[in-house]
């Protein structure tokens, strides 16, 4: 059928056989759950203030995409807050592309939550019994709302995976791709500055804009409009590139017969250890957290999680093993030794100092040797989070943890895997400089105006006068100096937990700095300034 294009203009045809099937799974609301929220949570992902995705649960209660936070949680009071993570979506997503590789390989990340490979139906008997196998293997591996499409592109894939239930696999036959496309609304191309024009132009669906002309698409439209027009009339744009699968790192070493002695042990286990370390050195990558897995003759086992401030070495892995033994958890002689990086780091990130690491070592080591004595959780180092106010902004981490180690477990923790957003204080926080002491209990005070009457701060922030003297303990001082207020109205949706602070910076004239609050008409120090 002649559309009235020219040569030039015409696109070449495109044929297409059970090779060109594409097949894309689709994970939907994938941050929220990559942060740890279950199907039964009330959970959103924020970015930037506003609601990036949320659970089912959340979304029932009227929160949406785009809503700021505020007026999320008006609607839904129980919501769990979580920052919004690119490292840890993409990360926890790995399991997921290993899990699909388990049944086909060539699986193509498209971008966390969604993937995208050559269809196996020849391979598994059909497209249909396939998208079964996969979704099945995906639920016993811990991802219960993946979602499948199956059509002749990649975009027209992915939006037939938005039209599947949850488990099951929408197929398009090849006959049936361009009608299935037409009928998309034009919203489904994305890139939001061409589609409002397309709209205010009166085209709305997909169809219409496979409908005109290439030539003048590329004319008005560049060469994003082209491809974007590609897309609409069933031509692949965007090949399927399988990624490369990880190397395995994994190290395990079976003992026949086995080995009783932890000296004994240790030894046998040295060059494995070394061959474990050498193996990630020739990727570039050390081991900052590691799993060891120790199995005995009696059937039992016994795993720990072994985190280290810098990265491991050989040595470092078989004092862990020695300790792991010496604790007494295993009860038998060990059968088999398993070392399993938990989480590796750029060999660049991790390089020494110029003058070495021997005291800082030598530190490490003992507190390591105390930790696998009393338990992980029992050497804790002083830390800083984001937050409010001091008291909150204090955080005690496992030793060798550190704050990005503690997003891994997918807590609904303030901190992220970036650094400099994790220390950052809210708003409506304190400003610098930070006090030095911060009470663990705040301690009653008293701060009055020039006439004795006691100072307020009204609902608005006003203050009823200014300070002129404040009580400390026992004694009286006159107000120097002061800041504030910065009022703070939390959990205000919840009668509950509701609560109205106003903080101010008192110094006295014996030259004491106090960082004060007032609330409910009671004044506190929660801290001093040195």
């Amino acid at each position: 059928m002649n559309d009235g294009r020219s040569p030039s203009e015409a696109e070449p045809n495109v044929r297409f056989s059970s090779e060109n099937r594409r097949t894309v799974i689709w994970c939907p609301d994938w941050p929220v759950y990559a942060a740890g929220a279950t199907r039964m949570s009330a959970a959103a992902v924020f970015d930037k203030g506003q609601v990036l995705a949320c659970t089912d649960i959340a979304r029932h209660d009227g929160v949406r995409r785009g809503m700021r936070k505020r007026d999320a949680q008006s609607r839904c009071p129980q919501l769990e807050l979580f920052d919004y993570e690119p490292e840890r979506d993409a990360r926890v997503f790995a399991d997921v592309l290993a899990a699909v590789e388990e049944l086909s390989a060539g699986v193509a990340p498209i971008r966390p939550g969604l993937c995208a490979l050559r269809s196996p139906g020849h391979y598994y008997g059909g497209e249909e019994r396939s998208g079964a196998v996969i979704a099945e293997h995906l639920v016993q591996a811990g991802q219960w709302d993946c979602r499948i499409g199956v059509v002749d592109t990649l975009f027209a894939a992915e939006q037939a995976a938005r039209h599947a239930a949850a488990q099951e696999t929408y197929i398009v036959p090849s006959r049936e791709t361009s009608a299935f496309l037409g009928g998309l609304p034009i919203d489904a191309l994305g890139h939001a500055a061409l589609i409002d024009l397309f709209h205010r132009l009166g085209l709305r669906t997909v169809g219409d804009f496979a409908g005109l002309r290439h030539g003048d698409v590329i004319a008005r439209f560049g060469s994003l409009g082209a491809r974007m027009h590609r897309m609409a009339r069933g031509i692949d744009v965007d090949p399927v590139a399988a990624r490369a699968v990880p190397p395995e790192f994994t190290e395990t070493v079976g003992f026949e017969p086995p080995v009783a002695r932890s000296e004994q042990l240790a030894f046998s286990l040295r060059r494995p250890a070394e061959r474990f370390i050498s193996r990630l050195a020739d990727h570039g990558s050390v081991c900052t957290t590691v799993r060891i897995g120790i199995d005995t003759d009696r059937r039992g086992s016994a795993e720990r999680i072994w985190l280290h401030p810098r990265w491991f070495t050989a040595a470092d892995l078989l004092d862990r093993v020695r300790w792991q033994v010496q604790a007494g958890e295993l009860g038998g002689a060990v059968s088999e030794v398993r070392f399993v990086p938990e989480e590796i780091g750029n060999l660049g990130d991790h390089a020494d100092t110029l003058f070495g690491t021997g005291p800082d070592e030598q530190v490490d080591r003992s507190i390591a040797r105390v930790q696998g004595l009393l338990g992980h959780e029992s050497v804790r180092s002083a830390g800083i989070q984001a937050g409010r106010n001091p008291a909150d902004r204090q955080v005690l981490d496992p030793w060798g943890q550190g704050r990005r180690s503690a997003s891994l477990r997918r807590s609904p923790d303030r901190s992220s895997d970036q650094t400099d957003t994790a220390v950052l204080p809210w708003p409506d926080s304190i400003p610098d400089p930070a006090p030095s002491r911060v009470y663990a209990a705040p301690k009653k005070a008293a701060v009055v105006a020039s006439r004795g009457e006691p100072v307020r701060v009204d609902g608005r922030g006003m203050i009823s006068a200014e300070p002129a003297s404040f009580r400390a303990g026992e004694h009286w001082y006159p107000v120097a100096a002061w800041a504030g207020p910065w009022p703070v109205d939390e959990h205000w949706w919840d009668t509950a937990c509701a609560r109205r602070i106003a903080r101010f910076q008192i110094v006295g004239v014996d030259g004491s700095a106090w960082l004060m609050a007032i609330e409910d008409g009671q004044w506190w120090i929660e801290a001093g300034y040195d």
